[in-house]
């Protein structure tokens, strides 16, 4: 017990806390917007990004990992807040904790073995565009001093590293904030900084049971937003959660994940703050800038909390410039190049299910859409392929009796392949079916053995099946028509 609480909290301490300051001031532009985005003061944003930090950290299913206020969570709850308030969307947030405990109780986690990896990296590219692009407003209608300090921040993201000793004991994002912090303080430039996104708070978080009546009416009220805000933040988060697998070549628990966020965010609701889940961004981030364990997330989170409440007035003054130039290199760092490449190599099928997740999350900005097209389509083309591996082969054992072998898979996509390859005008006395080396899925399938048999029968032909699996032999015995009395009328609907 002893020995695995040290290998998750306390295996890389110092590179934990280093990427979690990192990310603790990747975390405030980012929380002050979405909380903008949602109608709502910028300290429920930070105090979401904090209590979830902090939360998932001690309960997830991933070590590493960043959570907090997200965009693609922000965008459903506007509606909500417009037309209720925030105390409403403090219920939402709660219920949206206890719907996400119950998908872990669920093992709906699980449903991400259904994702395939050209869906896993159509999310990946279309996040990496979207989190570009989320930074081109802080690059347009500015001063050249606004680039001048984008690029040096970019040079020093990407050149530190090579000094030798020091460039591998601090992680470069954290020098690149300080850095141009400080020369930002010095040459009192005129450029937009964190202070200017929005007011931070000045008091800790305190305990905040939603104002509003707890009957029926509030629950229908909150319940289709809560629902959506389960379905997109288990989404995203287990998308995240897969990705840093990768990253990280370590695996997760993506059940527990579900009942970690779920926890997050009941935390969340009760201490003032919005929804939330996953960020891919800071994730990344802390992951680039060397943190591995609980520890970073942790540590991420209360560093979030001292600097906007302790430190206000030095967090402020970070340019936004330094920011920008971190989220680019994060951006750049998730993208993956390879794809491109792989275009010309991998199947048609794999390019479009790829492209179209890219193309629907950049142009909805919504995650869990884009996502549920792409696995929609990986469907689609798998089961055709399959639906194409079918054989029926046939011989004639003697001058009376036609063998027929059936190699393959026969469902709704390949069963009427399964009823063209018969020959049901041959005059011939006896048909043998040999389905040893096939499988019938669904009820589909065996209405097409159905119309096969009786359509033989019709001819006067005798027909025998052998080979049937048990699980196929199974629906046949439940399901078919051709061995029950007025067979004929019953296929034909009569």
């Amino acid at each position: 017990m002893l020995r695995s609480f040290r290998q998750a909290w306390l295996s890389n301490i110092r590179l934990d806390l280093l990427s979690g300051i990192v990310v603790a001031l990747a975390l405030i532009p980012e929380a002050i917007a979405f909380s903008i985005i949602a109608g709502l003061d910028p300290k429920v944003g930070l105090y979401a990004s904090f209590s979830i930090c902090v939360i998932t950290a001690i309960v997830g299913g991933r070590s590493g990992m960043i959570s907090g206020a997200t965009g693609a969570m922000a965008l459903l709850m506007v509606t909500l807040v417009a037309e209720h308030g925030l105390q409403y969307l403090l219920v939402a947030t709660l219920l949206t904790g206890v719907l996400q405990i119950v998908a872990g109780y669920l093992k709906l986690g699980g449903l991400m073995r259904f994702v395939s990896r050209s869906v896993v990296t159509g999310f990946v590219n279309a996040l990496a565009i979207l989190i570009f692009l989320a930074q081109l407003p802080e690059l347009t209608g500015v001063t050249w001093h606004v680039y001048a300090m984008t690029i040096a921040g970019l040079g020093i993201i990407y050149l530190f590293p090579y000094i030798p000793v020091i460039g591998r004991i601090l992680p470069s994002p954290l020098i690149c904030i300080v850095v141009l912090t400080a020369v930002y303080m010095i040459s009192g430039l005129d450029i937009r900084t964190v202070g200017d996104m929005g007011e931070l708070p000045d008091t800790l978080p305190v305990f905040l049971w939603p104002d509003v009546p707890l009957n029926l009416e509030t629950l229908l009220i909150v319940l289709p937003y809560s629902v959506m805000l389960t379905v997109v933040g288990l989404m995203e988060s287990m998308m995240t959660a897969t990705i840093v697998d990768d990253l990280t070549d370590t695996p997760s628990d993506k059940n527990r994940e579900c009942k970690g966020q779920g926890i997050a965010n009941i935390g969340s609701g009760l201490l003032g703050g919005m929804a939330g889940c996953a960020m891919i961004g800071q994730a990344v981030i802390n992951i680039k800038s060397g943190g591995r364990t609980r520890l970073s997330t942790f540590s991420a989170g209360i560093f979030l909390l001292l600097m906007v409440v302790f430190l206000a007035d030095w967090v402020s003054q970070i340019p936004m410039a330094a920011l920008v130039a971190v989220m680019i290199m994060v951006a750049i760092g998730t993208f993956s190049w390879e794809s491109l490449r792989d275009l010309r190599h991998h199947p048609m099928s794999t390019n479009i299910v790829m492209l179209s997740t890219v193309i629907v999350v950049v142009a909805t900005h919504n995650l869990a859409i884009g996502v549920f097209v792409g696995v929609l389509l990986a469907a689609l083309f798998f089961a055709n392929k399959v639906g194409q591996v079918l054989y029926v082969g046939s011989e004639m054992e003697d001058e009376q009796t036609r063998v027929y072998r059936v190699v393959g898979q026969v469902f709704f996509t390949s069963a009427d392949r399964f009823v063209d390859s018969f020959d049901f005008k041959e005059t011939v006395e006896h048909v043998r079916i040999d389905l040893s080396r096939a499988h019938f899925w669904d009820i589909t399938a065996i209405g097409a053995l159905d119309k096969v048999v009786i359509k033989f029968r019709r001819e006067g032909t005798d027909v025998e099946m052998i080979g049937l699996n048990e699980a196929s032999a199974t629906l046949v015995d439940r399901f078919a028509v051709h061995d029950k009395p007025d067979a004929v009328e019953k296929l034909m609907g009569h």
